[in-house]
């Protein structure tokens, strides 16, 4: 039997690293459902632009992922302001395209401090509320880097391969709760995250394709968000493939050389924004957490 598709109008909305790519597309189309939604950034400037554009009540709230106190002022505020969370999208992320051998103990904490310690908090916090109501939603943003393994980001696809294990093992300790969490997986998507990242034979997705399937989730709820929804099957196949093979068809559409083979003065930017966020106190929102990322 089909499950019955749930009006979004009116559901409470909190989403990290809303300022832009894939967490402001998510709100942009969250918006258009009649969603009340708050937007936290650690951009607090470009949060309250994005708010403004976006109209329908948003609002911009000031986050730092990495530290459990924001987040919950985040959420409270949140609250105060719009009422009640129906739903928590841990969307806030980064990553650093460069050998593992090479890369720097600041990056790699950096990664780890944002991409799962940010998303076991705020999965914390959301429990937290809505358990005793018997009801929420929380969207957590992996990757199909989460699924594989990816030279190039290493620790990034860790990270990622964190979220998805926490999310299933959270999803069952749930069970018979009402409260549902969702893993969203997409490819690579064009955000800057990824800048400079080469598209081989990799069809990339936009930012507003994933935030379509995160509304899509939410009315019909479910645990797997692939993006495209064919990977899901695509990856599924390959499971049960002999190692050997699944490496070398990777190397045939040469997946071991997307996130090698990039040009670092196109992604000068992004990480130079990456890093000073930190210098400010905190590596908290600095992007999406799955924009433009490997299949």
């Amino acid at each position: 039997m089909a499950k019955q598709r749930q009006n979004l109008s009116g559901k409470v909305v909190a989403i990290t690293g809303g300022a832009r790519g894939i967490g402001k597309a998510t709100a942009t189309a969250l918006v258009r459902k009649g969603c009340r939604v708050a937007i936290g950034d650690l951009d607090s400037s470009l949060a309250e632009e994005t708010a403004a554009g976006l109209g329908g009540g948003t609002i911009a709230l000031p986050l730092d992922v990495t530290s459990r106190d924001s987040f919950a002022a985040f959420l409270d505020a949140a609250e105060r302001e719009l009422g009640s969370l129906d739903v928590v999208v841990n969307n806030a992320g980064i990553m650093a395209v460069t050998p593992f051998a090479e890369e720097s103990d600041d990056s790699l904490k950096r990664q780890l401090d944002i991409n799962v310690y940010g998303v076991i908090v705020g999965m914390q916090l959301a429990i937290e509320r809505f358990k005793p109501r018997g009801r929420g939603q929380i969207v957590n943003l992996a990757s199909q880097a989460g699924k594989g393994g990816f030279p190039g980001i290493a620790t990034y696809s860790g990270t990622k391969h964190a979220v998805v294990g926490i999310s299933e093992a959270v999803r069952a300790e749930l069970r018979g709760s009402g409260v549902e969490i969702a893993c969203v997986m997409p490819t690579v998507v064009n955000t800057e995250l990824t800048a400079g990242v080469g598209q081989r034979l990799i069809k990339p997705v936009e930012a507003e394709d994933v935030a379509n399937e995160i509304v899509d989730a939410l009315e019909v709820s479910r645990f797997d968000v692939w993006v495209p929804r064919a990977n899901g099957a695509l990856f599924k196949l390959l499971a049960n493939l002999p190692r050997g093979m699944r490496e070398g068809l990777g190397r045939l559409m040469k997946v071991d050389k997307l996130m090698t083979e990039v040009d670092h003065g196109a992604r000068r930017r992004y990480e130079e924004r990456a890093a000073h966020s930190r210098a400010e106190g905190g590596a908290g929102t600095v992007e999406s957490s799955s924009g433009r990322e490997c299949a």
